[in-house]
Parts: structure tokens; sequence; C-alpha cells
């Protein structure tokens, strides 16, 4: 199985591309809202790393390979597909916004929003929301620009910001949990560490 490629960007297509890897092009599909952002940040024979999901059944027994610039992007994309009537293919067409908006979304059960990607009716929007709130909080706070050198204070006031604003929690609730969660793992340096250890605590 292939998690993992890094080559030169060879073509580029509407949904695929091609990686040339040790001399193999690899043809790889890619979410439209990635490959908005190849598009503008690559040029053809420039190096190219991407998480791969590897995805073959006997009803589709050619294997599929599907490009993310990130693990979670992918991990998120694996629980999309979770969603009952969403295949790969419709997926990769569906996800025509970043994955922390499309998260967003699912957590505050915004089925006009989810309507609004490609090939997602109410029907399936709402099957969406489902299945998979509740799963995909920690993906929402994933960051739109990665900023090197963010103090701690920042993304512990990110947290607290999503957590009040949209999963319900009230400001001292949630910088109580958020001082528990620092407490109990005080290595936590990015927001999606914390939100996890908040609430893996709930968990307890």
């Amino acid at each position: 199985m292939i998690s993992y490629l890094e080559g030169k960007l060879k073509d580029v297509s509407d949904e695929r591309l091609m990686l040339l890897v040790g001399g193999v092009g690899y043809d790889i599909l890619i979410p439209a809202y990635a490959m908005n952002e190849i598009r503008r940040t690559k040029k053809q024979e420039e190096d190219l790393v991407l998480h791969i999901f590897f995805h073959q059944t006997e009803r589709q027994p050619k294997p599929i390979l599907v490009g993310f610039k990130n693990e979670l992007d992918k991990e998120f994309f694996e629980l999309f597909i979770s969603v009952e009537d969403i295949g790969p293919m419709a997926a990769i067409k569906a996800l025509t916004r970043p994955i922390r908006e499309i998260a967003r979304f699912i957590e505050e059960k915004d089925v006009k929003s989810l309507k609004q990607l490609r090939g997602i009716g109410e029907r399936k929007a709402e099957k969406i929301v489902a299945t998979l709130k509740g799963k995909v909080a920690k993906y929402a706070l994933m960051p739109e620009v990665v900023l090197p050198g963010s103090v701690a204070e920042d993304f512990k006031k990110e947290v607290e910001h999503v957590m009040i604003t949209q999963l319900g929690h009230k400001a001292l609730e949630a910088r109580i949990m958020i001082e528990e969660a620092m407490k109990r793992n005080p290595a936590i340096s990015s927001s999606e560490e914390l939100f996890e250890e908040v609430y893996r605590g709930q968990k307890r």
C-alpha cells in the first residue's frame, strides 16, 4: 500500500496530477480545494510531497490514489467517505472548501453550507451531519496558515474561541477545561493537541 509520495510535479489536469517518483509517474487524484492550492503554489518540475489514500476493492479493482498536503486532511477524507453513499470519487468532487471550513459546517449542523459542496444535496448533507458531528471538531481547529513562532497563548485562545462560539461551552467552563488539559500535558504546543487533550479529559 502507498501512503506517502515525494517527487516532481509533471502534469496537472482538472482533478488529477502526475507525480514523478524515482522514474515512475503516479496518477493521483486531488480534491478540489487542494488542487487549487497546488495550482497557486507549484509549477511543473517543482518538488511536491503528498500523503496518499490508497483505495482498491473488489468492485473497484483498479487502484485509486488520492493525494493530500498533510496527514490531517487525509484523516478527514477517510471519515468523510465513511458516510453512506459518499465514496472516494464523490468526496474528491465534494471537497471544494478547505477541510477546516467543512468540519465547522458539520459541527455547527450547517446543512445549508454543506449543500453548497459539489454533489451534496440536502439528504446527503443531513447524513454527513448525523454521521460525523462530534467526530471532526479537531479538524475545525486546523490553522488556515501555519505561522512559525506562534506563542502558546495564541493556540489556547483559538481553542477557547472555538469551544465557546461553535461547540456551546460557556467561557469559564472552556477556560477551566483548557487549564486542566495543560496541567495533564504541559508539552502541548498546538491547538490540535490541546483540543484532543481537552476532550480526552472529558471521556475519563
